[in-house]
């Protein structure tokens, strides 16, 4: 009997800082482990005692890439606690919002973390010298969603702009206007980026997920509508607790999420378009007919695919946002403390964000409980990477290697904003 372990201690195409242990024995996989060993932050215990409407600012520092997602699922809870209600050009506002970070977040994994894995590149530098225009591409249309999130959220990272009711300033038509040009180039080269990630190559394999995302009865959705899931869930926001439920693993810092009776579930893109097609404008539904891609779509490798049809749709919406905006009278709500718990769950690009708060009657926070995508996701990538590398052991082993680590960056995985490596190590008898 004999032992390999592998060992790649640098992979720079993650965020934040864990690990991803294999062990097989007589061509039988033993375990997978995915390891989140960066220490917590705890954000959720140092926001009680601060007054709610510190809740957006503060909850945006936990990721740089992602963090209007964070601000959206705080606003909306604070708001249900509050009883504050949202709607008409703030309400679109948002939308923008959100459309601006989806665009670079998806940009930035389709073009820079994902695509030189199916292309066999160490990473994007490599891309670039045999992909110069398609890199190029990518570059500009990513500084297109920055440069949304600037405008309406104040600041590129980070923003400051967004408050409980809405936003400390609105931004006028003409601002607005500025980015019209830029959009209706940006729509040409998402299209030309669908037609592109059609093109790779994907490996054969799909699994029975329980997809699980919000769904609207009018739009795609971003900030709003009931939980579902692709096995019967359909619920308010404010019961998501009775149906998934947080529990500890000993090899991860981050809590792994599981639907209450059953087991994993898969937030993200992938969910998102599986339950939402039919959401999604006409034009682009065609788009996804001519390459191929209806639903449903159980491969997670071809997540990329979904990632650039979603950077279109949030293109194409935010051109319809500002083609009919007109600055409201108010920047936002009016909202009086109370007490009372809130919760607010939006998607953010890598799936489902949660939030829920408990306020007292002075306005101050008295307990907060945030799920992110990420942990959602945890153990339905661990069972990814087992049922893959079941069906792929007759691979050369560092090509093994490389598609476990392409595996688990289907997800995008945020696992933080800190660092930008993940060690794997695989142990074989």
């Amino acid at each position: 009997m004999s032992t390999t372990t592998i060992k790649v201690d640098m992979l720079a195409r993650v965020e934040g800082e864990g690990g991803l242990y294999v062990k097989v024995r007589n061509d039988q996989v033993q375990e997978v482990k995915l390891k989140f060993f960066e220490p917590p932050r705890f954000f959720e215990a140092f926001l009680r005692g601060r007054q709610f409407t510190e809740a957006p600012d503060i909850t945006a520092r936990i990721c740089g890439i992602c963090p209007v997602a964070y601000q959206m699922s705080s606003v909306h809870a604070m708001e249900d606690a509050l009883g504050i209600k949202v709607e008409g050009q703030l309400r679109e506002l948002r939308r923008l919002l959100y459309c601006g970070e989806w665009i670079e977040s998806h940009v930035l994994h389709v073009y820079m973390l994902h695509a030189p894995d199916f292309l066999g590149y160490s990473d994007a530098i490599q891309l670039a010298k045999d992909h110069p225009d398609a890199v190029k591409r990518g570059l500009q249309m990513k500084k297109i969603g920055n440069e949304i999130v600037t405008l309406v959220g104040g600041r590129e990272i980070h923003p400051i702009n967004v408050r409980v009711g809405g936003f400390y300033r609105a931004p006028t038509k003409r601002e607005l206007l500025t980015l019209k040009e830029k959009l209706e180039w940006a729509h040409d080269a998402a299209i030309e980026t669908i037609l592109w990630v059609a093109t790779l190559p994907y490996p054969d394999f799909e699994q029975d997920y329980e997809f699980v995302a919000l769904r609207h009865p009018d739009e795609y959705p971003y900030n709003e509508g009931h939980v579902v899931s692709s096995k019967g869930i359909d619920i308010p926001v404010q019961k998501y607790e009775e149906f998934f439920r947080e529990e500890h693993v000993e090899h991860s810092t981050a809590l792994h999420s599981v639907v209450r009776g059953t087991d994993n579930y898969f937030v993200g893109p992938l969910a998102r378009y599986n339950l939402n097609f039919d959401q999604l404008p006409a034009h682009i539904q065609k788009i996804a007919q001519d390459i191929g891609f209806e639903p449903p779509q159980r491969n997670p490798f071809k997540s990329i695919i979904v990632r650039a049809i979603e950077t279109l749709y949030a293109i194409d919406e935010s051109l319809r946002i500002i083609d009919q905006y007109e600055r409201p009278a108010q920047p936002y709500v009016e909202g009086k403390p109370r007490a009372g718990v809130g919760c607010g769950c939006t998607e953010a690009p890598r799936g489902i964000l949660y939030h829920r708060y408990r306020i007292g009657k002075d306005g101050a926070i008295l307990d907060a409980k945030i799920t992110p995508p990420t942990a959602q996701n945890q153990k339905t990538i661990e069972k990814d990477v087992w049922h893959f590398v079941e069906t792929a052991l007759d691979l050369p082993q560092d090509q093994l290697v490389w598609q476990c680590e392409q595996a688990v960056r289907n997800y995008d995985p945020c696992i933080s904003c800190s660092t930008h490596y993940l060690k794997l190590e695989m142990d074989r008898e």
